[in-house]
């Protein structure tokens, strides 16, 4: 049996995960890919997240109206994506919901009620319509200091990105996982059809993946964390949990929070159109 190597790595508030899974691949030289792809999530973490200062994201939250600024392939990447899904989803998927994120939340994440002029305020600042991303690179902000959030996206991106560190070490058979809510499989451990991952809560839902990814949203963790972005207003708790399977971790990422939004049959609808998209319920 070909034995499996793991590494863990805490990145981007949670916990990544590596599963290597080839016959030509030992401890040593599984433990020096899996340093080189933690690398790799750490720089697309300095990209990406607002909470770094100067990242590209940060220095777009600190634009004024008018202002632009350029933003590297990563950033574009996850910016245009989130356009992409929010026209798809008919608004169920929007980066920009911070502002009302701020006003329904404490500080130590517990809910509040915020006051018509705070909820008034925050809706101006709200909407994929804040910011344009051009062809050259550059993000023009239309409100003063957006708060673009790419949480949805950016964990499975970075999945997505580090296939390419794995193709230059030859590593061919792996499973990625960031913090069990975003999961991409990459080949199958020798002699399987597939990698093998459960998702649900107390029933646990068998997938077997190939080169395709899965991502979850619900509430068992976090609570009522979701902004339905449609009416401004937190979405309500639910027991039900929904996953999204798609061929890229960003998409399923993306996916599964609009699909947290969207009803069930919004949601069948949608993967009828889009047959290489699958939703999962618990």
């Amino acid at each position: 049996m070909t034995p499996l190597y793991r590494a863990r790595h805490e990145a981007m508030a949670t916990e990544f995960e590596i599963i290597i899974a080839q016959d030509d691949v030992d401890a040593t030289y599984a433990g020096n890919v899996a340093d080189a792809v933690f690398a790799e999530i750490d720089r697309l973490e300095d990209e990406l997240s607002r909470f770094r200062p100067m990242s590209d994201i940060w220095r777009v939250n600190h634009l004024r109206k008018g202002e632009r600024a350029p933003v590297g392939l990563a950033a574009a990447d996850c910016l245009a994506l989130a356009k992409a899904v929010h026209a798809e989803t008919n608004g169920a998927f929007d980066i920009t919901v911070g502002p009302l994120m701020k006003i329904f939340r404490n500080s130590d994440g517990t809910p509040r009620t915020p006051s018509p002029e705070e909820v008034e305020f925050a809706r101006q600042r709200v909407g994929i319509h804040v910011f344009d991303l051009d062809e050259t690179g550059f993000v023009t902000s239309h409100v003063d200091y957006p708060l673009l959030d790419l949480g949805a996206v950016g964990k499975g991106y970075a999945l997505d990105q580090v296939v390419t560190v794995l193709e230059d070490w030859s590593v061919q058979n792996v499973l990625l996982n960031a913090g069990d809510s975003s999961i991409l499989a990459i080949g199958a451990p020798p002699g399987e059809q597939g990698w093998v991952v459960s998702v649900g809560g107390e029933n646990k839902i068998p997938l077997r993946l190939t080169d395709r990814a899965v991502s979850g949203s619900g509430f068992q963790v976090k609570g009522n964390h979701i902004m339905n972005p449609r009416t401004f207003q937190p979405m309500p708790v639910r027991k039900e949990r929904v996953w999204a399977s798609a061929p890229t971790a960003a998409l399923s990422d993306a996916l599964s929070t609009a699909f947290a939004v969207m009803t069930r049959q919004e949601t069948t609808a949608f993967c009828a159109r889009h047959q290489e998209v699958e939703a999962i319920w618990e």
